[in-house]
């Protein structure tokens, strides 16, 4: 459709929803000031620049062999530059500590310092881009065993914990030089295929770890901590060490970030209801949209019901300052660009149908104990145009409307991709 066209199924549709109560100038207006924090490592299958043909590790594992993945940090740029030209609104990177870029040096990643990190600083100060970061606490000779901050060797533990407090530097020299707060977001994969003798001792030494992890205060206007929980992995489908639970406490009791990821929990247990209960306790929320099938696989995130809820629940709730978005799949058996693209564009979908809901008449008749006309509404709100306001948002956001964008990949993948070797 032309502009013209676009902006007159807009109009019919703002008409529409106006009937209900809903701005939708004021709805775009939030959207575009919502960030949406893109994994660097769906750009390369989470391979990393420290030993690039190592075995991918942690219980993770890739799928698929697609043509043109970066391997260099340039083309990994490269790529990231694509994907976000594609994408509405201004976001964010979250990067993984493998990532550094030492000079061809080998540098221990309990040693590694923000000087390893400064092309990703220039990069994305000159894109206007805030960074997240996280230690690399798997694929690595000393996660071998499945074990890290919780390892019964406390030479192991000592080096996993000094990897979590360089991190933690890393992500503050982020934060102070591009002028918003990185959330450094821990997650090991530490657990047992089978079941333990005992569930306490590597609870014990991980709470152990973290305190001397995050012993030293750094200022939040530079720097969040969050902690991540999995219900089981590869390798460790019987016992996780950093469960649900374990750090939900831990979090309340420190006062920092829970990750809530959206495959890191029963197939059938969405995140969603967790978030209001959660933000009772916990300053602020770091959430992982991913998309589980069967187990935590990690797929490419599509508009699903357990998507819009979670979106539904933090509009709803009032939560958006509190919580902080970002995606973490990763698949090699499509175009990986167009896995970004794709992800991010459905998870500020959802956004947008939560921020188009006629909340105040829903929140009228559910006081007034009409949830008859609750329900009515909510299944009505389905139907609504919401797809104009999108193409619209899209249109003046200046990226491609409708699957237009995949003429910009497979062109991509023409000039650029097929001639990586």
């Amino acid at each position: 459709m032309n502009s013209v066209t676009l902006e007159q199924t807009y109009l019919a549709a703002k008409e529409r929803y106006a009937a209900l109560g809903v701005d939708t100038d004021t709805a775009l207006e939030r959207l575009a000031h919502i960030p949406i924090s893109l994994h660097c490592w769906q750009g390369d299958d989470v391979g990393g620049f420290e030993a690039p043909d190592a075995a991918l590790g942690g219980g993770l594992a890739v799928t698929g062999n697609y043509p043109g993945k970066a391997r260099t940090p340039d083309q990994l740029r490269q790529d990231l530059d694509k994907a976000f030209s594609l994408i509405p609104g201004k976001h964010r990177l979250n990067l993984h500590a493998m990532y550094a870029e030492t000079g061809g040096q080998k540098v221990e990643r309990n040693n590694l310092q923000p000087e390893h990190f400064a092309r990703w600083l220039d990069w994305a100060k000159a894109n206007g881009l805030g960074v997240d970061f996280n230690p690399s606490c798997f694929s690595h000779p000393l996660a071998n065993d499945g074990f890290t901050l919780a390892h019964q060797d406390a030479g192991i533990r000592q080096f996993w914990i000094e990897h979590c407090i360089a991190s933690r530097k890393i992500g503050a020299y982020f934060g102070a030089n591009l002028g918003t707060p990185t959330v450094t977001n821990i997650w090991i994969p530490d657990g047992y295929k089978d079941s333990p003798a005992s569930r306490v001792a590597p609870r014990q030494r991980l709470r152990d770890a973290l305190d001397q992890v995050l012993a030293e205060p750094l200022d939040p206007r530079l720097h969040l901590d969050a902690v991540e929980a999995k219900l089981f992995g590869i390798g460790s489908e019987s016992y996780v060490v950093g469960s649900h639970e374990f750090y939900l406490g831990y979090a309340i009791q420190k006062q920092i970030l829970l990750t809530l990821d959206a495959g890191h929990f029963h197939p059938t247990e969405g995140i969603a209801d967790k978030i209001s209960s959660a933000l009772f306790y916990v300053p602020e929320l770091l959430l992982h949209v991913s998309r589980g099938v069967r187990w935590d696989s990690d797929h490419v995130v599509t508009l699903t019901d357990d998507l819009e809820a979670t979106m539904q629940e933090i509009v709803r709730g009032g939560f958006l300052p509190r919580v902080h978005i970002g995606l973490d799949y990763f698949d090699a058996s499509i175009n990986r660009i167009a896995a970004w693209v794709i992800g991010t564009r459905n998870a500020l979908r959802a956004l947008m149908l939560a921020l188009l809901e006629p909340c105040d008449l829903l929140t009228k008749y559910e006081q007034a104990g009409d949830h008859t006309s609750r329900l009515a509404l909510l299944e009505e709100a389905k139907g609504l145009p919401f797809g104009a306001v999108w193409d619209y948002y899209c249109q003046r956001q200046g990226v491609p409307v409708g699957i237009r964008y995949m003429d910009d990949i497979k062109s991509y993948e023409q000039t650029v991709l097929a001639a990586r070797s």
